[in-house]
């Protein structure tokens, strides 16, 4: 084997290694988080989507190593000082309220992609109430700023949680922006 094979196959053993390397990261989230959290879904190897929190979720959740988690939920359904007992833990917060369909407009997805966008590669957690606002802003995200066709752009929302606002994503979608 020349030196140019043997460099090609020691690349694609590495991928091999850090595909599974995100796995394993995925299956470790999944496993740490899948009985705490509600409405728990693991759509990649460093997102976590779920439900309400309570502050008996956060310490397991800074054990398992989540670095930043996103809050789509209004002042108005939170339950206790999230952004508080969050960056106790050491983890890094931010507050994008998204009280429903209303707000789910392109203005406050742009925030959300730059949210986003700033800690990709950060193990984030994304919630509300029941993760379906998140699928929703994530189907947003792909439709209007990444130009994914509606379709592809419905599935990685349900990836996500989207559900019952899945219509009014459909809707929005249609209109160009």
């Amino acid at each position: 084997m020349s030196s140019d094979e043997s460099s090609i196959v020691d690349k694609a053993s590495d991928n091999v290694k850090n595909v599974k390397t995100h796995e394993q990261s995925a299956d470790s989230l999944k496993d740490l988080l899948s009985e705490v959290l509600v409405n728990a879904k693991f759509p990649d190897a460093n997102t976590v989507v779920s439900g309400k929190l309570s502050a008996d979720h956060i310490d397991k959740i800074a054990k398992a190593g989540i670095e930043h988690i996103i809050n789509l939920q209004p002042e108005s359904e939170l339950s206790f000082d999230e952004k508080a007992a969050v960056e106790e833990a050491g983890i890094h917060y931010t507050h994008l309220p998204i009280a429903g369909a209303e707000d789910l407009k392109q203005i406050n997805l742009l925030e959300f992609d730059k949210v986003l966008r700033a800690n990709h590669g950060k193990k984030t957690l994304i919630h509300c109430g029941s993760g379906n606002r998140v699928g929703a802003c994530i189907a947003l995200r792909a439709g209007w700023l990444r130009g994914r066709k509606m379709e592809t752009a419905i599935e990685r929302g349900k990836e996500h949680g989207l559900s019952s606002l899945e219509e009014e994503v459909r809707m929005r979608l249609l209109v160009p922006r």
